[in-house]
Protein backbone atom coordinates (compact mmCIF):
# COMPACT_ATOMS: atom_id res chain seq x y z
CA UNK A 1 0.00 0.00 0.00
CA UNK A 2 1.53 3.70 -0.77
CA UNK A 3 0.17 6.62 0.77
CA UNK A 4 1.07 9.46 -1.75
CA UNK A 5 3.04 12.51 -1.98
CA UNK A 6 5.75 9.71 -1.28
CA UNK A 7 9.48 10.90 0.09
CA UNK A 8 11.61 13.13 -0.76
CA UNK A 9 9.53 15.69 0.20
CA UNK A 10 9.25 18.92 -1.10
CA UNK A 11 7.84 21.97 -0.07
CA UNK A 12 4.65 21.36 -2.20
CA UNK A 13 4.48 17.91 -1.48
CA UNK A 14 4.67 18.06 2.63
CA UNK A 15 1.51 20.96 2.74
CA UNK A 16 -0.30 18.75 0.82
CA UNK A 17 0.72 15.97 3.24
CA UNK A 18 0.08 17.39 5.65
CA UNK A 19 -3.29 19.05 4.69
CA UNK A 20 -4.44 15.11 4.01
CA UNK A 21 -3.54 14.67 7.73
CA UNK A 22 -5.47 17.19 8.89
CA UNK A 23 -8.37 16.49 6.38
CA UNK A 24 -8.40 13.08 7.83
CA UNK A 25 -7.93 13.75 11.50
CA UNK A 26 -11.06 16.20 11.61
CA UNK A 27 -12.76 13.36 9.58
CA UNK A 28 -12.73 11.64 13.45
CA UNK A 29 -12.50 8.10 11.53
CA UNK A 30 -10.26 6.04 13.82
CA UNK A 31 -9.79 3.03 11.55
CA UNK A 32 -9.28 5.23 8.11
CA UNK A 33 -6.61 7.84 10.24
CA UNK A 34 -4.71 4.71 11.60
CA UNK A 35 -4.38 3.32 7.94
CA UNK A 36 -1.89 6.12 7.19
CA UNK A 37 0.55 4.61 9.91
CA UNK A 38 2.99 1.59 9.14
CA UNK A 39 1.54 -1.25 10.96
CA UNK A 40 4.36 -0.98 13.49
CA UNK A 41 4.03 2.93 13.20
CA UNK A 42 5.77 4.35 16.71
CA UNK A 43 4.12 7.35 18.22
CA UNK A 44 5.24 9.52 21.30
CA UNK A 45 1.92 11.62 22.05
CA UNK A 46 2.30 13.93 25.02
CA UNK A 47 3.58 11.30 27.70
CA UNK A 48 1.81 8.45 25.58
CA UNK A 49 3.79 6.21 23.94
CA UNK A 50 2.23 3.75 21.14
CA UNK A 51 3.12 1.14 18.85
CA UNK A 52 1.07 -0.01 16.19
CA UNK A 53 -1.76 0.35 14.24
CA UNK A 54 -4.06 -1.03 16.19
CA UNK A 55 -3.47 1.09 19.19
CA UNK A 56 -3.24 4.28 17.13
CA UNK A 57 -7.09 3.04 16.38
CA UNK A 58 -7.66 2.34 19.99
CA UNK A 59 -6.02 6.43 20.76
CA UNK A 60 -7.99 7.44 18.59
CA UNK A 61 -11.14 6.15 19.81
CA UNK A 62 -10.66 7.14 23.52
CA UNK A 63 -9.32 10.95 21.98
CA UNK A 64 -12.56 11.81 19.91
CA UNK A 65 -14.97 10.25 22.67
CA UNK A 66 -13.84 13.34 24.67
CA UNK A 67 -12.97 15.44 22.90
CA UNK A 68 -15.99 16.60 21.05
CA UNK A 69 -16.38 19.16 18.55
CA UNK A 70 -13.20 19.19 17.36
CA UNK A 71 -11.41 20.88 14.58
CA UNK A 72 -7.52 20.95 13.61
CA UNK A 73 -5.77 23.51 11.43
CA UNK A 74 -2.04 22.32 10.99
CA UNK A 75 0.69 24.23 8.94
CA UNK A 76 4.44 22.50 7.45
CA UNK A 77 6.83 24.00 9.62
CA UNK A 78 10.16 22.33 8.12
CA UNK A 79 10.87 19.39 5.82
CA UNK A 80 13.77 17.03 4.30
CA UNK A 81 13.52 13.54 2.38
CA UNK A 82 11.61 11.18 4.63
CA UNK A 83 10.50 14.02 7.76
CA UNK A 84 7.88 16.65 8.16
CA UNK A 85 7.34 18.75 11.12
CA UNK A 86 4.43 20.60 11.66
CA UNK A 87 2.64 22.89 13.85
CA UNK A 88 -0.76 22.74 14.81
CA UNK A 89 -3.73 23.86 17.05
CA UNK A 90 -7.19 22.39 17.40
CA UNK A 91 -10.24 23.25 19.56
CA UNK A 92 -12.51 20.93 21.01
CA UNK A 93 -14.82 20.89 24.28
CA UNK A 94 -15.30 18.26 26.93
CA UNK A 95 -18.89 16.52 28.30
CA UNK A 96 -19.30 19.83 30.59
CA UNK A 97 -19.18 21.99 27.38
CA UNK A 98 -16.01 23.89 28.17
CA UNK A 99 -14.01 24.38 25.55
CA UNK A 100 -10.09 23.97 25.31
CA UNK A 101 -7.47 25.14 22.52
CA UNK A 102 -4.42 23.21 21.76
CA UNK A 103 -0.96 23.43 20.52
CA UNK A 104 1.23 21.68 19.37
CA UNK A 105 4.20 20.34 17.25
CA UNK A 106 4.84 17.15 15.19
CA UNK A 107 7.83 15.51 14.11
CA UNK A 108 6.75 13.29 11.57
CA UNK A 109 9.07 10.12 9.27
CA UNK A 110 7.43 8.19 6.70
CA UNK A 111 8.38 4.69 4.85
CA UNK A 112 9.11 4.84 0.90
CA UNK A 113 5.56 3.91 0.98
CA UNK A 114 4.42 7.04 2.36
CA UNK A 115 3.33 5.80 5.38
CA UNK A 116 4.09 7.43 8.33
CA UNK A 117 6.40 5.05 10.72
CA UNK A 118 7.16 7.82 12.98
CA UNK A 119 5.20 10.53 15.01
CA UNK A 120 6.63 12.54 18.04
CA UNK A 121 3.91 14.67 19.28
CA UNK A 122 4.45 17.73 22.01
CA UNK A 123 1.21 19.01 22.67
CA UNK A 124 -0.37 21.45 25.69
CA UNK A 125 -3.72 22.94 25.58
CA UNK A 126 -5.91 25.22 28.12
CA UNK A 127 -9.24 26.21 27.96
CA UNK A 128 -10.72 28.65 26.35
CA UNK A 129 -13.89 31.19 26.85
CA UNK A 130 -16.70 29.98 23.42
CA UNK A 131 -15.94 33.63 22.47
CA UNK A 132 -12.39 33.23 21.91
CA UNK A 133 -13.29 30.44 19.43
CA UNK A 134 -11.88 30.55 16.23
CA UNK A 135 -12.00 27.45 14.63
CA UNK A 136 -16.17 27.78 13.40
CA UNK A 137 -16.34 25.36 10.13
CA UNK A 138 -18.63 22.63 10.28
CA UNK A 139 -17.42 19.78 11.18
CA UNK A 140 -15.07 18.03 9.15
CA UNK A 141 -12.75 19.58 6.59
CA UNK A 142 -11.76 22.82 7.39
CA UNK A 143 -12.78 24.90 4.04
CA UNK A 144 -10.20 26.04 1.78
CA UNK A 145 -10.92 29.43 2.15
CA UNK A 146 -10.48 29.51 6.45
CA UNK A 147 -7.88 31.29 7.51
CA UNK A 148 -4.68 29.30 8.42
CA UNK A 149 -2.64 29.30 11.66
CA UNK A 150 -0.64 31.76 10.96
CA UNK A 151 -3.78 34.76 9.29
CA UNK A 152 -5.85 33.63 12.80
CA UNK A 153 -2.50 34.46 15.08
CA UNK A 154 -1.50 31.05 16.17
Amino acid sequence: MTRPPLPPFTAETAAIKARAAEDAWNGRDPARVALAYTPDSQWRNRAEFITGRDAIEAFLVRKWARELDYRLIKDVWAHAENRIAVRFAYEYRDDSGTWFRAYGNENWQFDANGLMERRIASINEHPIEDAARKFHWPLGRRPDDHPGLGDLGL
